[in-house]
């Protein structure tokens, strides 16, 4: 016979205070509002509504509209001082949702596949224990963040003045992480995710007859030439010690078997830690301007930078780490300095003010619930959100003691 765990024990386990422990029950059916009711970049309209009306009933000031659908709630504490900024992202993706539960998707095509919903969740809680427990000098502002997928949101949040009024002194936020098991808080000083940078390229060659090569210029040829020089700029060009990837995920070309192409259409992702190889965008337009001069082709080559590195602060990752291994009792035993190739817009926030993005493992394979992001059956350990908030509340404690 196996023995259960109640969910009261496990909170208590993991240090989770009472009061955090009573939110529980909220926090879920929050979250699954969210669950059911997901919304693309820039169109969090359901979204918004329900956060604007829960602040309002918690009687937290808050602002609508930014950035469109962006939220920033302030939380003044008992005296002055200095500024905590908590970020929480707010957008789902356009996935069919495969799990069968009571509180899946009811938009078509449209799901909750990377845990943007508890993050809602969490940083709801956090809001309401702390308009409750004001014993903390300072101010917390609260940003619901629109669009983090793509095309972005934080950047025009930033520009919209989010991180001043007052100006924020430095900024958390939290990723539920399927990759870690549940209760365990995963953090590192500097980059903890990559820059993400796409690039869309258009090879222009001259198309004709299979069997007259010597008439064309064959794209395709030319395309595969740029896809085997592209493997370079990371194993010949980089430091062995920086990571970096480059990766061509899209290559398509012709539609006969007898028939030269006219074009060839490539896309693909970079991928760095480190800030300075940033020429590595500039280093695939020389090759791809060499080869096509080369074979005589032409092309056109639209390079986007979309997020740069998440670089933690150090210490405000050292107070992340120290809340943790105060706080979460993991698996692991330890607090594992994780990093990944995924990318971030948390990383804006970071570029402007000093702070820490953070890993909050979510996964629970014994309840089926360890599936990846951004996977139709995407589902995560609601347990992990009492921690989430309680992870906040003690950042907010230490950061404004």
């Amino acid at each position: 016979m196996v023995a259960t765990v109640s969910l009261d024990a496990i909170l208590h386990k993991h240090r989770i205070r009472p009061e955090i422990q009573a939110l529980q029950t909220e926090l879920v059916q929050w979250r699954r509002n969210f669950h059911q009711k997901p919304e693309l970049a820039f169109k969090e309209n359901l979204t918004a509504e329900f956060i604007a009306q829960k602040l309002t009933e918690l009687g937290i000031d808050h602002q609508t509209g930014v950035a469109q659908t962006g939220i920033v709630a302030l939380i003044e504490g008992k005296g002055k001082g200095k500024v905590l900024g908590i970020r929480a992202d707010m957008d789902a993706l356009p996935i069919q949702e495969e799990n069968e539960v009571e509180y899946r998707s009811q938009h078509d095509g449209i799901m909750h596949a990377c845990g943007h919903d508890g993050h809602v969740a969490i940083a709801l809680g956090a809001a309401k224990y702390l308009s409750e427990h004001r014993d903390f000098n300072g101010t917390v502002k609260i940003i619901f963040q629109p669009a983090e997928e793509s095309p972005g949101g934080a950047k025009p949040m930033i520009e919209e003045g989010v991180l001043k009024n007052p100006d924020v002194d430095a900024i958390i936020g939290l990723h539920l992480w399927n990759n870690l098991p549940l209760g365990t808080v995963g953090v590192r000083p500097g980059a903890l995710m990559a820059a993400a940078e796409t690039f869309y390229l258009r090879v222009q060659g001259k198309g004709g007859h299979g069997a007259l090569p010597h008439q064309t210029i064959d794209p395709i040829v030319v395309g595969s030439h740029i896809v085997t020089a592209l493997q370079t700029l990371v194993s010949r060009t980089v430091n062995p010690i920086d990571a970096a990837v480059v990766t061509v995920g899209e290559f398509k070309s012709g539609r006969a078997h007898n028939v030269v192409a006219d074009f060839a259409e490539l896309s693909g992702t970079v991928r760095y830690f480190n800030p300075e190889l940033r020429e590595l965008g500039d280093r695939l337009s020389k090759v791809v301007n060499g080869i096509c001069q080369s074979y005589g082709a032409t092309y056109e080559l639209d390079y986007i930078r979309m997020y740069p590195p998440t670089i933690n602060d150090p210490a405000i990752a050292a107070l992340v780490k120290t809340i943790a291994e105060e706080t979460i009792e993991t698996p692991l035993g330890v607090v594992p300095e994780c990093q990944t190739m995924g990318s971030e817009d948390m990383a804006f926030f970071l570029q402007e003010v000093p702070g820490c993005y953070f890993f909050l493992g979510s996964a629970n394979p014994h309840q089926d619930l360890a599936y990846p992001h951004h996977h139709p059956r995407f589902n995560f350990d609601e347990t992990a959100l009492g921690m989430g908030v309680e992870m906040f509340v003690r950042c907010v404690e230490k950061f404004l003691a």
